[in-house]
């Protein structure tokens, strides 16, 4: 008898053996959360018109009875006409619905400049056409609606502020097409920045994310949002990046409303506090956003900012560094008053300054109040202007030269390479570039060889970066 009972708690070990066992390793089961999450995210297609190709456009341009004329007219005879004729391109990424009729979230880069978008979700065959309610670029976030015959399952925006590196995250999207790919793994690192914009503050993950994944949610284990998918680091292995829930919240709750997302601005250029330069201004420790240039008749001009100022504080909260001021004027709104804490000659100074509107036009428009060259030109995809003195010595540059990137388009070649607001253009293709029109003609002697090599300044430190030029 005893015998028999040794042998029966025995065999109830082994069974329970099993859940213990994945109890201990403390592995989650994310079946539910992917059946239900699931159901609120959406498959999005886009169509647009593409231009005709370089060979076509080329033609265009050439008179009738012009021997090339008549080159392109026979190459069309024998290959065809088809590179001549619009084009339909197609695109794919993934979106989740905020709203029971039919608000949904996505990136700005799924959809933009398309002609027809498209959404499908994973239970239902049915494909609804969606209208664009409202997009941002600099945050690439967009919203866009169905026309729902029912009320749709919803995804709650979760606090990204709370989420720990280490915590087990959710991905579901449509990679390469492929519905509903659910994906899993952790919180890499919080507040990275990689060059996307300039208001750069990603989650990162090793949750696979691949193409197609763009828009998708990036889920706790409660089911809540706290990321929206969007870029990934293509030469490593599950290297993702999203929009933290809470940066993204308050750019939602604007473009669902169909309004221009409104962003306060200074009318400064600002660059990073190094450890040198720290030193060469008297401060404690390298901290704040100095004042490179004061843009004339700026919020920050009006206000009494000067070229060589440290911003150490907003309202009372630290500045960490040039990219923590701009994101922290930027979450304030057009007209409103802002306390700046600064650092000049080695005194703390206090200024109150209203904040301007930013937008393309004040950050293209924007001119240092100075002596010098002021006005700015757009070359490459970079509005540009000549170095004053004062900025060369606000910038640490040994002489007066080169041309100061006053903002970059980040969808162009000099965005894509990682030119920055602040950086200084010093030669081109090695030869001295000190005024825009220097620049130009380097470009156009050597725009044969189809790029550019610019010598770049930035906090000190030289670097080369090539931009490729249309022949």
């Amino acid at each position: 008898m005893i015998r028999k009972l040794k042998t029966l708690i025995l065999a109830l070990a082994v069974v329970m053996a099993v859940p213990l066992a994945a109890h201990a390793n403390g592995l989650p089961v994310f079946t539910e959360l992917a059946a239900k999450a699931g159901k609120a995210v959406v498959f999005i297609s886009t169509e647009k018109t593409a231009a005709p190709g370089h060979r076509q456009q080329f033609k265009q341009q050439v008179p009738e009875g012009h021997p090339f004329r008549e080159f392109f007219d026979r190459f069309d005879q024998f290959f065809g006409q088809q590179q001549g004729q619009p084009r339909k391109q197609l695109g794919q990424g993934s979106g989740f619905v905020i709203s029971t009729d039919g608000l949904i979230v996505t990136n700005n880069h799924v959809i933009e400049g398309a002609d027809k978008v498209t959404v499908r979700f994973q239970d239902n065959k049915k494909i609804y056409e969606a209208t664009v309610v409202g997009a941002d670029r600099e945050t690439d976030l967009a919203v866009i609606k169905i026309k729902a015959d029912k009320p749709l399952p919803i995804l709650p925006l979760g606090n990204s502020d709370t989420i720990q590196v280490g915590e087990w995250v959710l991905a579901i999207g449509n990679p390469f097409g492929l519905d509903n790919t659910v994906t899993a793994g952790i919180i890499s690192a919080k507040h990275r920045i990689i060059g996307a914009g300039p208001f750069d503050n990603f989650l990162q993950t090793d949750a696979s994310i691949n193409p197609g994944n763009s828009g998708g949610p990036l889920l706790n284990m409660r089911g809540e949002v706290i990321g929206i998918n969007t870029a990934i680091n293509a030469a490593a292995d599950n290297i993702g990046f999203a929009i933290p829930s809470t940066q993204a919240e308050k750019i939602i709750r604007q473009l669902k409303q169909g309004k221009t997302v409104q962003r306060g601005w200074l009318g400064v250029t600002i660059q990073r506090v190094g450890e040198t330069q720290a030193k060469a201004l008297g401060l404690s420790e390298p901290t704040g956003a100095l004042v490179a240039s004061v843009g004339k008749n700026s919020p920050a001009a009006k206000g009494g900012l000067k070229q060589g100022d440290v911003i150490l504080g907003v309202n009372g909260h630290k500045v960490e560094d040039n990219n923590d001021l701009l994101k922290k004027i930027a979450d304030l709104s057009p007209n409103e008053k802002v306390r700046l804490n600064l650092w000049r000659n080695g005194k703390t100074v206090t200024k109150t300054v209203t904040l301007g509107e930013r937008s393309e036009k004040t950050l293209a428009a924007m001119s240092p109040n100075k002596q010098g060259p002021t006005q700015t030109s757009a070359v490459l995809g970079m509005q540009l202007k000549s170095v004053t003195d004062q900025e060369a010595q606000a910038l640490g540059l040994e002489t007066t030269q080169g041309l100061l990137v006053v903002t970059v388009d980040r969808n162009t070649p000099a965005g894509e390479e990682g030119i920055r607001q602040g950086d200084v253009i010093i030669q081109a293709n090695q030869k001295d570039v000190n005024t825009v029109v220097e620049l130009q003609k380097v470009i156009e002697r050597d725009k044969d060889r189809g790029a550019v090599m610019l010598l770049i300044k930035r906090q000190g430190q030289n670097s080369f970066i090539a931009l490729p030029l249309d022949k």
